[in-house]
């Protein structure tokens, strides 16, 4: 089945400022997206807003996956839905093992296989690099910046969303780390189709992530769309060109 992440004329705003001034994306299964930009151009409040943090105001437009109206639904339906984020600074959930989250996300209110679970989770582990003790450790609890990426790699492996959204997954992890990441995902759009928009400041995620088309957002809008030579030419010249500051 082809899953689609429509946003269409997405304009949306937090603390009564617009942030985002009419956003037109599609993302397709077996597709990568990349949004780049400089800071303060809205790249994570688009994130916030696809995955229905509170505290964000959508002032217009639509965001559906398969057709379903993804802004009428609450945070955990648009997960049900299959749309996956992996925030920039995941929360800690104190007293939740990593695996009991997982076992109950995929049992969805029925009974949660933890022995079948922690077996996939253990799999995905050894593929990211993540130590195995550190899957009966609380989600997100004591975890390094780099641990907690994997972690978060981890569980987009082990639920197999339909559309991941990635908010600088380069954040905070070293260049081993993002390659095991990345390389992790690569594999989830080749294995089941897996699409994704990878935010990021930086060309160094894409190397192995290898996107089909690249975005530059500025100030709240696509200014610009093109292929993967679009990172190399941001990555010489910046986005002065785009009437970003320097």
């Amino acid at each position: 089945m082809t899953h689609v992440l429509q946003i269409s004329g997405l304009r949306a705003g937090v603390g009564g400022r617009e942030v985002l001034s009419g956003i037109d994306l599609r993302v397709r299964s077996g597709e990568v997206h990349a949004v780049m930009g400089p800071n303060g151009s809205g790249k994570s409040t688009l994130s916030h807003v696809l995955m229905g943090k509170p505290g964000y105001d959508v002032i217009g437009g639509t965001v559906t996956l398969d057709g379903a109206d993804l802004l009428a639904m609450a945070p955990h339906e648009r997960a049900r839905a299959g749309l996956f984020l992996a925030p920039q600074y995941p929360t800690e959930v104190p007293g939740v093992r990593l695996t009991e989250a997982l076992a109950e996300a995929l049992a969805r209110g029925g009974e949660p296989d933890l022995v079948g679970v922690g077996a996939r989770a253990a799999e995905e582990a050894a593929r990211v690099g993540l130590e195995p003790r550190l899957l009966e450790r609380a989600l997100n609890v004591d975890l390094s910046g780099g641990e907690r990426k994997r972690s978060e790699t981890l569980q987009l492996a082990v639920l197999r969303p339909a559309i991941a959204v990635l908010d600088e997954l380069d954040s905070g992890i070293d260049v081993d780390g993002l390659r095991d990441v990345a390389r992790r995902i690569r594999d989830g759009v080749d294995e089941w189709g897996l699409g994704v928009l990878a935010i990021t400041h930086y060309r160094r995620l894409l190397t192995d992530l290898r996107p089909g088309a690249v975005h530059v957002l500025v100030r709240g809008r696509v200014v610009a769309s093109g292929g993967p030579e679009l990172a190399d030419e941001l990555e010489r010249t910046g986005y002065a060109a785009y009437g970003a500051p320097e």
